[in-house]
């Protein structure tokens, strides 16, 4: 497969989050990350949202969480960018592991692989890791909640029908659902770029 050779998996890492380059800049550019410290990239993949929201975001530190072949990948591209000596690398199973210690998780075309069981695994995951006051941003191709305006969306999630056993797109309604069933006490939907929004849950800051 993909991960058992380096050189084809930098290529599919690199046209992976090429694809997202648009929204991953409007998100950098635009999110208020000022009140937060630390965040995690769950999946990160190639390290390429995590050396942005880094270099958007002097204050931060951060690591990328993905499988261990894909460390070596996301290392060397940390290091490119110039930010590894504040974003470190960290490899491991986001179902078998707890996630890294963070205040932020971002989670970038994360939950549509999974079926819907999978995903609520990954919101409660995501709830127990974060401190009173942390977020978790999905980067994704969030659907309008009547169907009707983000074909892209649609289409997409059709696509990871086929190809994957369980997975799909969602809509703001869904992740809200997922959310408050975490524990999360709000969510908001941001539109990014093209098709792609940031579903954002927000855990309280004040916890029992």
């Amino acid at each position: 497969g993909v991960y058992a050779d380096p050189d084809r998996l930098r290529v599919f890492l690199d046209g992976m989050q090429g694809v997202q380059l648009g929204a991953f800049t409007a998100l950098a550019a635009t999110l208020d990350l000022s009140s937060h410290s630390r965040f995690c990239d769950v999946g990160g993949g190639n390290g390429t949202l995590a050396a942005m929201v880094a270099a958007a975001n002097p204050h931060l530190t951060g690591v990328t969480f993905d499988l261990p072949p894909v460390a070596p990948v996301a290392q060397a591209n940390l290091v490119r960018h110039g930010i590894a000596d504040r974003v470190a690398v960290a490899d491991g199973d986001f179902f078998a592991d707890d996630f890294p210690p963070a205040d932020i998780y971002f989670m970038g075309n994360i939950l549509h692989d999974w079926s819907e069981a999978e995903k609520q695994i990954l919101f409660d995951k995501a709830f127990a890791g974060l401190p009173a006051g942390g977020i978790l941003v999905a980067i994704e191709n969030v659907i309008d909640d009547d169907r009707r305006s983000n074909a892209f969306g649609l289409l997409m999630s059709l696509n990871m029908l086929i190809e994957l056993p369980g997975g799909f797109d969602y809509t703001g309604a869904q992740f809200d659902r997922w959310a408050r069933t975490a524990g999360f006490a709000r969510t908001e939907i941001r539109h990014l770029a093209g098709p792609t929004s940031a579903a954002i849950a927000h855990k309280s800051s004040v916890m029992a």
